[in-house]
């Protein structure tokens, strides 16, 4: 058998290293690996300038060193939330149980515990600012801003369920799920956050049924009723 010539050997190798190191695009182009990387990132940073921007002006500050100032501490937070998930997938954490309750991990279980190793720091830089900058009210708008409003969303949905709840039971429900808006801020996935108010959700039920309610009983009678009324909607 003819041997090849060295240069064809040495062309061939060049153009399966650099084959390695690309990626193909639709239209038969390679676009180096690292610049794809890199663009995908600088776009993500400009949508989360973005959105911080967005959110402090929302907040009318008339201020423009203050506005900078919190609106490059909500960019900061959140690129190293992005960061810190991205860097932490739930392959990461062992599959295993939960020993609480002895069933198994899910993928999502996975990636909260992930995601809650992020530093301390991260949240305590960007609540230190805000707490500075801005007022109470402000403060949770920002935070109502991250996961969606879901601190009223929640509540209202307890006043349907418990119609007659009291002011005392009223400021309880409501604080556990602003520690959970507060706690689910470091999670980048709605999946996440919504687990995270899912803790906080179950320690409201918890503590009504402790406070002489039913919750079962409750939210049966709550289902029951919409479904009556969704009968009766459809009937005329």
């Amino acid at each position: 058998m003819r041997k090849k010539p060295y240069m064809y050997i040495l062309g061939a190798a060049f153009f399966m290293s650099v084959a390695t190191v690309h990626a193909q695009t639709g239209n038969g182009a390679v676009i180096p690996v690292k610049q794809t990387t890199e663009d995908a990132r600088a776009k993500s940073d400009a949508e989360i300038d973005k959105k911080a921007t967005e959110w402090v002006v929302g907040l009318t500050l008339n201020d423009a060193a203050k506005e900078q100032r919190v609106v490059s501490a909500i960019a900061r937070h959140l690129k190293a939330v992005r960061d810190w998930h991205n860097e932490h997938p739930a392959v990461t954490v062992p599959a295993g149980i939960n020993p609480a309750t002895g069933n198994k991990l899910s993928e999502l279980d996975r990636q909260v515990i992930a995601s809650s190793a992020i530093p301390n720091m991260v949240h305590e830089e960007l609540m230190t600012v805000l707490k500075a900058e801005l007022s109470p009210e402000q403060v949770d708008a920002i935070l109502d801003k991250y996961t969606i409003g879901k601190v009223a969303f929640t509540l209202k949905g307890y006043k349907a369920i418990v119609p007659d709840l009291t002011a005392e039971e009223e400021a309880k429900i409501l604080g556990n799920l602003k520690q959970a808006r507060e706690q689910a801020i470091d999670y980048k996935s709605m999946k996440e956050i919504s687990a995270i108010f899912e803790i906080y959700k179950t320690k409201c039920e918890q503590y009504l049924n402790g406070n002489g309610r039913n919750w079962h009983a409750l939210f049966k009678a709550y289902v029951d009723k919409v479904k009556k009324e969704k009968a009766q909607k459809q009937s005329n």
